[in-house]
């Protein structure tokens, strides 16, 4: 073999990934078949494909409905595609048969099935035990199961046909999360001209974790399928950008790399929420209503803070409590004067280490409340349950105090939440200076939350705080989130993404 054929041979080994993902062959050759073009419409639509559907079936008088379901993936996306038009790719929920396609408040929806078993291997073996720890810095160790990559495969070429089955020849792929890193490679060997985009909601994480991933250059291969990938700060789209051009044959900047002969575009999109929804909804009466009948529960004469978080350990929910009891061990504050409450929204409650987190949680709540409660008086309420819109939002408008302390987060919508529904600019905002939303809420009180001193003399501050700076504070925020809406998130990212 001649020394310029022994080259191109390394290159070409350099430029896939080692060996053929499972089922690859079946997918060769079968673009013709399985993705014909349908008539050309004159504007492109949105399809959105996510883990999840942004519905869920509820029983309402002896029959299941479809209500909007709760999450920071939803509240963003959901109110784009009913601007835009189009359809959402998701998995139903449950563990049999999905039901068949059907449109929602004019989206139209396409479930994904999925089995006991893939629910087992895809959803909470490698996407939960593999890459969520992975991907939040490894706050738990992360599980490298191989037993779980061949379903993560399979599932992602699942998802990737149904994209591809929903879209017209001109809509827009949009691929979410860190469940469907494979999806933009699979859409485009399946639709090559496609204009695939993809967001990730959670961190990247740095080089020298990212290189723990034995599948490290496959997920890499996946992405780099889109046109773009975007990512929710700048520290993310590096780490990207550079672990690509360490693991695949990808090169050029911390913006745009080039790969196989395409252009991949690595963008920074810091996620929001309808900012103009959620602030007409705190002003409507039934919530001002709402609002003042939580304080009169709780005690009008005491500040409310308040935490609202999935039940996970990336949420910093057990150090938060502890801040708090220290404070109240110190007299800082008192059952008389405060109180806390805590909502903790159910999520992978099979999965071991969200069982241990829930049962800790729930210790620590027992504690502080038999060392501190008086009577009439609870230390903290602890609701563990998903609580509806309208009266999660009664619940910002009451609240003195938001207290968010991820230990790791892509961005956290809450914060923003809550900051939107201030309209009387009044309340303080004290934020994990690891959430991604940190960046943009620069005005908030902001904390390490592996600092439990700190975080404890910060609360205590914001209890206190003079009304003009909480004011000053509040108008400041609220602008950046008034400006930086979902809306605006989304034309960024649509306007990034067309040609």
């Amino acid at each position: 073999m001649s020394r310029k054929k022994k080259k191109v041979s390394r290159e070409s080994k350099r430029r896939h990934p080692p060996g053929d993902w499972p089922g690859a062959a079946r997918d060769a050759g079968k673009r013709a078949r399985s993705s014909p073009s349908p008539p050309r419409r004159r504007r492109p639509q949105l399809v959105v494909v996510a883990n999840r559907l942004p519905l869920r079936r509820v029983l309402r008088g002896g029959s299941y409905e479809w209500e909007a379901s709760t999450g920071g993936l939803v509240t963003a996306v959901l109110p784009v595609l009913r601007r835009y038009g189009g359809c959402w790719v998701g998995w139903s929920g449950g563990n049999t048969r999905g039901p068949r396609p059907f449109v929602h408040a004019g989206v139209r929806i396409q479930p994904i099935s999925l089995t006991e078993r893939e629910v087992e291997t895809f959803y909470q073996g490698f996407a939960n035990r593999t890459l969520w720890p992975l991907y939040h810095h490894a706050i738990r160790t992360p599980e490298f199961q191989r037993q779980y990559w061949r379903p993560f495969v399979e599932i992602n070429r699942r998802y990737a046909r149904a994209a591809v089955r929903a879209a017209s020849r001109d809509d827009i792929i949009w691929i979410h999360d860190y469940h469907l890193q494979l999806v933009p490679h699979m859409v485009r060997e399946l639709r090559p001209k496609a204009r695939i985009g993809f967001f990730l909601h959670i961190p990247f994480p740095p080089e020298e974790l990212f290189a723990w991933l034995p599948w490290r250059q496959w997920i890499l291969h996946g992405l780099l399928g889109a046109d773009l990938v975007g990512f929710q700060t700048p520290g993310d789209a590096q780490n990207f950008a550079r672990v690509a051009r360490r693991y695949t044959s990808a090169e050029g900047t911390d913006s745009e790399l080039r790969f196989r002969d395409r252009t991949v575009r690595v963008g920074v999109f810091p996620i929001s929420i309808d900012f103009g929804a959620f602030e007409k909804l705190a002003m409507q009466p039934s919530v001002v209503r709402a609002a003042r009948e939580i304080r009169q529960q709780l005690g009008t004469e005491r500040k409310l803070i308040l935490s609202v978080d999935r039940l996970d350990y990336t949420k910093g929910i057990d150090a938060r409590l502890h801040a708090f009891k220290e404070l109240l061990q110190r007299k800082t504050i008192t059952v008389d004067d405060c109180v806390l409450v805590q909502i903790a929204v159910p999520t992978r409650e099979t999965v071991k280490e969200y069982i241990d987190i829930r049962e800790s949680i729930e210790r620590t709540v027992a504690r502080i409340n038999g060392d501190f409660s008086q009577p009439g008086h609870v230390a903290v309420h602890y609701f563990r349950r998903s609580i509806p819109r309208e009266q999660l939002v009664a619940y910002y408008r009451a609240a003195d105090v938001m207290l968010i302390t991820p230990l790791r987060d892509g961005m956290n919508l809450v914060a923003k939440e809550y900051v939107a529904t201030r309209v009387d600019n009044t309340g303080a905002l004290v934020l994990s200076e690891f959430a991604g939303a940190a960046r943009e809420l620069r005005r908030a009180l902001l904390v390490n939350p592996h600092d439990i001193d700190t975080m404890g003399t910060t609360l205590a501050y914001a209890l206190k705080m003079p009304a003009q700076e909480a004011r000053r504070r509040m108008a400041i925020l609220r602008m950046a989130v008034r400006r930086a809406n979902v809306y605006a998130w989304a034309d960024d990212f649509l306007e990034a993404l067309l040609p």
